[in-house]
């Protein structure tokens, strides 16, 4: 009987899986079309930056092609983020308490919302400073013609960077509700977590001080905002005394 409820659920996640790669494929095929227009869209904020007239460049003879199907891929996994956390809550859904449901769910969902602002914030503000500021500073002497696919990497380091760095008020609410720190504690820590933060900007972003005051003073920020949403979360001991077995709620 174990065996099969082992072999059901992993039937149950393959299906999951596969319904979340059809809908990742699909988008994808649609997007495909338009995947120069998106390395463009993307490429906006350094092409405003770039002197009049100045252009990118491909060094690769399949960079031009491979490019843009790769930013293409990225925004495919954006769109259909949301419906793979879906079936994600759908296959552990079944097995976790009500106020584990109760938790979780919201928690995914803020998750999710955060790192989009967070890749957004670094889109629309941080490119657009950043890049103008080493364009400015850059001597006069030199063409800027930046390789497309240097770009590509470096956008989608500086978006994963800006996207950890918008769920930090996650990690300060699980921490707490998890028990393994009191928003007391967390206070006492405030030096070193500014610290740790100015340390982690130097490290993931460009050798500027622009690019690391913009991901380090959100972080610093968002560590407060953490604090005071873990106040509106009860801890594990208190959240389990309301807490019922998963097979109460069938």
């Amino acid at each position: 009987m174990t065996e099969d409820t082992f072999i059901s659920h992993l039937v149950e996640l393959r299906d999951r899986l596969l319904r979340a790669l059809i809908a990742f494929a699909l988008v994808l095929l649609v997007l495909i079309p338009f995947a120069s227009e998106l390395y463009d869209l993307l490429a906006t904020p350094m092409m405003r930056a770039l002197p009049e007239g100045a252009k990118m460049i491909a060094t690769g003879v399949i960079t031009p092609f491979l490019v843009p199907v790769k930013v293409a891929m990225m925004v495919a996994f954006v769109l259909t983020l949301p419906y793979t956390l879906f079936q994600a809550w759908s296959f552990v859904a079944p097995g976790l308490y009500n106020h584990e449901k109760r938790l979780v769910l919201p928690l995914v969902t803020a998750s999710t919302v955060l790192f989009v602002i967070g890749i957004a914030f670094c889109y629309f503000f941080v490119f657009n400073t950043v890049f103008h500021f080493i364009n400015q500073i850059a001597p006069k002497s030199i063409s800027v013609a930046p390789d497309i696919e240097n770009y590509l990497n470096f956008v989608l380091t500086m978006f994963l960077a800006f996207g950890l760095t918008f769920e930090t008020p996650i990690v300060v609410v699980m921490l707490t509700r998890m028990g393994l720190v009191t928003i007391a504690q967390l206070k006492e820590v405030r030096p070193y977590f500014i610290v740790i933060a100015f340390v982690i900007s130097a490290v993931v972003t460009p050798p500027d001080v622009v690019s690391q005051l913009l991901l380090a003073i959100p972080m610093c920020l968002l560590f407060e905002v953490g604090l005071i949403a873990a106040r509106f979360v009860p801890a594990r001991a208190a959240a389990r005394d309301d807490s019922t077995s998963p097979s109460s709620d069938a």
